[in-house]
């Protein structure tokens, strides 16, 4: 195995940025990885990174081995698992996904595929932060919006809607906002978001609330718009499960248009079985799950109107 001395430690830290990183990620110490580089390094009569106290870039010659010896990783490793399982998904797969997505949506989904292939180990992370999908060693991270990274390709598996809502108590007591301006005074509940989207006559816009309660649970929020406290944006698939015959919309002509739901994953030239099984089964049964009543996700546009909407049960 001389030959591949070093080769393993070069990718991780050129995707992580820096030893302590790669080394979480291989599961073994720094001084490995910094040892195994440096024998690479000496074998190869170059350096393959410049590092300072403060950061670790790769050298003109890194530059070209890292694209090189990444390829080689993931071709070993695709081999390996092929054989192994005999062809069938085999092996770890880590996925994150934000909380309540992966709790009510995401999860039982998972499950299935986890008895469907019983040679698959399942590490699922549900939570808020944004991971670093390829610094952590995530196979999968669901996310919304717009991925960003540019180590990361996406796979859109499903879509969701954003609604401005209220209890129809809240509306009887405080009126209907005829535009986002009118929000100004009224109570607004707000999650995590530190903007509200909405689309107007010339593209979208972001409105910032001055919220009477914030808070980073969704399911926090909603409780709260039920209750009357106020207004509050959030996606149709907060409301799956919830008795919501009291919630209207408000201000559906402004509605966004909807997010896509990403299944992201660091690049390469093959997916493994085990993550091409899972992103086939998530496409095919994410989007169902998370799609609101007809009346909001197959409808014509919102019409162009300040009337309010009643939010159909789910």
């Amino acid at each position: 195995m001389r030959d591949w001395i070093g080769i393993d430690e070069v990718v991780a830290v050129a995707d992580t940025g820096n030893f302590a990183s790669a080394a979480r990620a291989l599961g073994r110490s720094t001084s490995h990885v910094s040892r195994a580089i440096a024998q690479l390094e000496a074998r190869l009569g170059g350096e393959i990174f410049h590092r300072t106290t403060r950061s670790v870039t790769l050298s003109p010659l890194g530059e070209n081995l890292a694209g090189l010896f990444r390829r080689l990783v993931e071709d070993r490793n695709e081999a390996f698992e092929w054989a192994e399982g005999g062809g069938e998904p085999h092996g770890e797969l880590r996925i994150s996904c934000s909380t309540t997505l992966g709790e009510r949506f995401v999860a039982p989904i998972v499950r299935e595929y986890a008895q469907r292939f019983p040679a698959v180990s399942v590490l699922m992370d549900l939570s808020n932060r944004v991971v670093d999908v390829v610094g952590e060693g995530y196979d999968l991270a669901i996310r919304t919006g717009h991925i960003g990274d540019p180590r990361l390709v996406g796979v859109q598996l499903a879509s969701r809607k954003l609604i401005l809502c209220a209890s129809t108590d809240y509306v009887s007591r405080n009126g209907m906002p005829s535009s986002a301006e009118a929000l100004d005074d009224l109570d607004c509940i707000a999650g995590s978001a530190q903007h509200w989207q909405f689309r107007g006559e010339h593209g979208n816009f972001f409105y910032k609330p001055s919220a009477r309660l914030r808070c980073n649970s969704g399911i926090a929020v909603l409780d709260a718009i039920v209750a009357g406290m106020g207004i509050g944006q959030l996606p149709t698939f907060y409301l799956h499960g919830h008795l919501v015959n009291d919630l209207v919309e408000l201000l559906p002509h402004l509605r966004v248009a909807d997010e896509p739901v990403w299944g992201a994953y660091a690049k390469r030239r093959q997916v493994t079985p085990k993550l091409r099984e899972l992103l086939t089964m998530l496409a095919t049964s994410l989007k169902p799950a998370l799609d609101p009543p007809a009346s909001l996700s197959h409808g014509a546009e919102p019409a162009q109107t300040n009337a309010y909407l009643p939010l159909p049960t789910v």
